[in-house]
């Protein structure tokens, strides 16, 4: 496992452009599998997770390669429904491919999903809506296999806006007879970048960004070039890591809509942030305000992956700062090791109180998972003397060689093996 050896006390400062989404790169690689023809993705970041995702597509029988800033995918050839168990255990997103399987091969089988452990993360609304579009889905033995010889389109009402369970029905249902609706769908960005992506490729879908979206079944597959959009948790990261360091950054490839949620907060803390069309200026005060409360929320509320890094930005901020997290019941790991660092928080079920401190001292510290290592790193930036970050390996998860970036903009950051 390698670490990453901050010298904090260095103000960030000068300019970034932001690579494209994670969270929008892996749903559209398990829709390529829809299609018998290649497509070409720009801006698809290279991180670990979107390597064990051409990994396992790859053992689906896809040809996968980089042609210079492109990443082709070629699921002509596609032909095997088994997911491979060490893959999928190590990649919670391999579960987006049960949709596109069952769309392309009428089966699959997959072992149950791994990731980080942040909370309880069932898929029982991706099950319950493949059933509902006629899937026939049996789980034994730590596996799922699932049958759609004959998918039927379906009104599927969501108990709960889930951002892969909407993901999964949309790609499962362009191969469904008729029309499918998904009533209470996630509203995330990440939900209209693959609303684009199929609609590019030949399939009809609409009302993405809205809680009903629909889904004509059939279409006529075809080739494209199409361009992942902007990681907004990326760009909201290091906003954060600016405005505790007291920095000054300027971000591009960006879209302010995506960040209503992150940037009202950070203003709240006395940060000044400036919109253009896909630019985001950030200069943050002598020292923070206190955030009176955050709520993580399903969009267009804040979102539950910002959460670990706006908690750090608190644990400088005058004042007392509250968080609630209702997504994920176990993301307060970062907790235990802010402490370490000289913070001061309790964490109380779902709830944490942050009472901002004058300084935070260097440490060694284990990141748990990848949002809450990237608040690690962000807080030894603004720290006093050298601190150490284990377990790397989560950040590069989400984060394209994240080191390099904080450098450019005058940090001290090493990997160390």
């Amino acid at each position: 496992m390698s670490s990453l050896i901050v010298a904090g006390g260095v103000p960030l400062s000068g300019s970034c452009r932001i690579s494209g989404a994670k969270n929008a790169a892996l749903p559209i690689l398990a829709a390529c599998m829809l299609l018998d023809r290649p497509v070409w993705l720009t801006d698809c970041p290279r991180l670990a997770d979107v390597d064990n995702m051409l990994r396992i597509l790859r053992t689906l029988g896809c040809h996968t390669a980089y042609e210079g800033d492109r990443l082709m995918v070629d699921a002509s050839r596609a032909h095997n429904h088994m997911l491979p168990e060490q893959l999928t255990k190590a990649l919670r997103s391999s579960v987006f491919l049960l949709g596109p399987m069952l769309a392309r091969l009428n089966r699959a089988v997959v072992a149950y999903p791994g990731g980080c452990e942040i909370g309880q993360r069932p898929i029982d609304l991706h099950l319950q809506g493949l059933r509902q579009l006629n899937a026939r889905i049996h789980e034994e033995g730590g596996s799922i296999r699932c049958e759609g010889d004959r998918l039927i389109g379906a009104d599927i009402h969501l108990d709960y806006p889930s951002v892969g369970a909407t993901e999964n029905i949309m790609m499962a249902a362009v191969a469904a007879e008729g029309e499918t609706v998904i009533r209470n769908a996630a509203r995330e960005p990440e939900i209209m970048a693959l609303q684009e992506f199929l609609c590019a490729t030949g399939f009809s879908v609409s009302g993405a960004g809205s809680s009903n979206v629909r889904i004509q079944g059939g279409g006529a597959p075809r080739s494209a070039t199409f361009k992942i959009m902007p990681d907004r948790i990326v760009a909201g990261t290091l906003l954060a890591a600016a405005a505790i360091t007291g920095g000054s950054i300027r971000l591009t490839n960006v879209v302010p809509e995506h960040m209503t949620g992150i940037l009202a907060k950070l203003r709240e803390s006395g940060c000044a942030i400036t919109a253009e069309d896909a630019a985001l200026t950030l200069c943050a005060p002598e020292r923070l305000r206190e955030i009176k409360l955050i709520e993580t929320l399903p969009h267009p509320g804040f979102p539950t992956d910002m959460q670990a890094q706006i908690f750090a930005v608190c644990t400088l901020a005058r004042g007392t700062s509250v968080i609630v997290e209702n997504v994920f019941e176990n993301r307060f790991k970062h907790a235990l090791e802010l402490g370490k660092m000289g913070a001061d928080c309790t964490v109380r079920g779902r709830m944490a109180i942050i009472r901002g401190v004058e300084t935070l001292r260097g440490a060694r510290m284990n990141a748990c998972d990848l949002r809450g290592g990237a608040a690690l790193t962000i807080a030894a930036l603004a720290a006093e003397g050298e601190s150490v970050v284990q377990n790397a390996e989560y950040i590069d998860r989400g984060y394209e060689c994240f080191e390099k970036t904080l450098c450019a903009l005058g940090a001290q950051v090493v990997r160390k093996a």
